[in-house]
């Protein structure tokens, strides 16, 4: 969002507490966990720029985690550095934030790029006197030489410009003279200092900073080690991923039962079986729990159904949270209606295996469930991180909104869950041709679970039609006709499929097609806009 070299202090700044100048400063790899301190913290160093969103900032962690760093003294954020490795040709070619960073999510990182690019440093202007700044550049350098790429490239802010304009009359003068130090800049002296060398000006590079009249300046640093090497080096290394991810769908059957432990021994058998086939995540279908609706056989308003279904919310929990850590798997427990104050959502949970709990609310209701069930949508869309790696959840209708996939993908998921719930073919078709046009144009694996079965007296929802499957994208390292696994039609089952998330980011660096490398930041992208929350 921001994505340029800040100065480390402004004119106005103040000195941290004594307390503070007693602490221990720490600079270390970021972890999603930091993303609120960030945010936080870019309010402080950018307060008249648009604010940094959660998901892209976990989305830049989520891209190259080797590459993005934090400052903290005393516990508190002060510093934030981010970097992706990119090709020569974009590295060195005139180019935009946007276009360069994937506008803003880091998704643009090649594994296999020779140059790094840095796209962010802010510093706490609190924090002039321990030297922030030129301890991320030396990360930076560090990285950059452990991995044996050709050098850094930035572009780096000029707030100076614009009350020098006159003066000067264009950036290049600007520029030169900051070379010559006949003028001094906050920013670019701080990084000529560092060694980086001017070699253009970047035009309309970041609009909205109009310290620097939209202008940076492109600068390099080379490596002196790779530069004088008489052979290449090793390569970049790859962060490490599990060999493989096992995912298990259940094709679940709805028929009328007698009793909430009923449907708790139906949940834990499939549970316990894709436990036993050492199954990393079993999905269960949008809905799955108005079942619990035929307890009693009577056939009553569907909003009256919903509201009386809501209230099992926190028997489910301890049902799935339960089964999650004993059968040591993770549980994407398809979604059930949830009051949130006085509204009704459609909520899925996902129970991970450590005992911790995630959700997601379906942001866009069906036509149906809003008019007979008064379901309302949620506003925030968000990654789930696991300890297979960061994934998506989308119940059913969703998943037609190519949107909310790109903004889950720009974020770093390599697996979107899909639960849904469909009543015959054709509405099933629409979610299916959708999951699959979303693996292949993310280049992600995708995986849908449904309901059979009939549920008799439960108002608009008593046929059911379904077939499970797990999706993949279409190339070579994938199943002949992009799909892992799937089910008979309506045939209570499971399915099951290990799926490499390797071969996933190699399709997405080297595939036939690249999809995601090949997207024009500088055309288009998705913009997640986010509703103000009422107080």
């Amino acid at each position: 969002m921001h994505g340029i070299m800040a100065p480390h202090g402004g004119r106005n700044a103040e000195l941290m507490s004594e307390s503070k100048t007693r602490a221990q400063l720490l600079v270390r790899n970021a972890t999603l966990s930091d993303a609120d301190g960030i945010a936080a913290l870019a309010e402080r160093v950018y307060p008249d720029m648009p604010p940094y969103p959660k998901a892209m900032l976990i989305g830049q962690i989520n891209a190259f985690p080797d590459g993005v760093w934090v400052a903290e003294l005393g516990g508190e954020i002060v510093g934030y550095c981010a970097t992706i490795c990119v090709s020569s040709d974009m590295a060195l070619k005139p180019h935009t934030w946007r276009e360069i960073t994937g506008g803003g999510y880091g998704s643009t990182h090649d594994a296999g790029g020779k140059w790094l690019y840095g796209y962010e440093v802010c510093v706490d202007p609190r924090t002039r006197r321990y030297r922030i700044g030129q301890r991320f550049y030396r990360e930076r350098r560090r990285l950059c030489e452990f991995r044996r790429l050709k050098g850094i490239v930035i572009a780096g802010r000029i707030p100076g410009y614009k009350r020098s304009s006159r003066r000067f009359g264009s950036p290049e003068q600007y520029v030169e003279a900051v070379r010559e130090k006949k003028a001094r800049d906050p920013v670019l002296s701080f990084q000529i200092r560092n060694g980086f060398e001017p070699v253009g000006i970047l035009r309309d590079y970041l609009p909205h900073d109009r310290e620097s009249g939209g202008y940076a300046v492109h600068l390099v640093w080379r490596n002196p080690q790779v530069e004088n090497a008489s052979r290449p080096g090793p390569g970049p290394q790859q962060p490490a991923l599990p060999i493989r991810v096992r995912i298990a769908t259940v094709q679940y059957g709805q028929r009328r039962i007698e009793s909430f432990d009923e449907f708790r021994k139906m949940v834990l058998y499939f549970v316990d079986v894709t436990a036993d086939y050492r199954a990393d995540f079993v999905v269960f279908p949008e809905l799955l729990t108005m079942q619990l609706l035929s307890i009693e056989n009577e056939a009553i308003p569907p909003h009256e159904a919903i509201a009386h279904l809501a209230d099992y919310e926190p028997q489910l929990i301890e049902l799935f949270r339960d089964a999650a850590v004993r059968f040591n798997i993770n549980i994407v427990a398809g979604s059930t209606p949830v009051r949130r104050g006085e509204a009704i959502r459609n909520v899925a949970h996902v129970f991970l295996r450590d005992g911790s709990i995630a959700s997601q609310e379906k942001i866009h209701p069906t036509p149906n469930e809003r008019y007979w069930w008064n379901i309302e949508g949620g506003d925030e869309l968000t990654l789930i991180d696991t300890d297979c790696g960061p994934v998506g959840v989308l119940i059913c209708y969703d998943s037609e909104f190519p949107e909310l996939v790109r903004h889950l993908v720009d974020q770093g998921i390599n697996i979107l869950f899909v639960p849904f719930l469909t009543d015959e073919r054709q509405s099933y078709l629409r979610v299916r041709y959708c999951a699959q046009a979303r693996a292949v144009e993310n280049q992600l694996y995708v995986v849908m679970s449904g309901s059979c079965g009939n549920l008799p007296n439960v108002n608009n929802i008593d046929i059911h039609y379904a077939q499970s499957c797990i999706l993949t994208p279409c190339d070579f390292p994938f199943a002949r006709d992009g799909i892992a696994a799937d089910t008979t039609p309506n045939v209570e089952t499971v399915a099951l499929a290990d799926l490499s998330l390797r071969a996933l980011r190699e399709a997405r660096q080297t595939g036939t097609v690249q999809n995601l490398k090949d997207r024009r930041h500088d055309l288009y992208g998705v913009t997640w806009h986010g509703r103000q929350k009422k107080v």
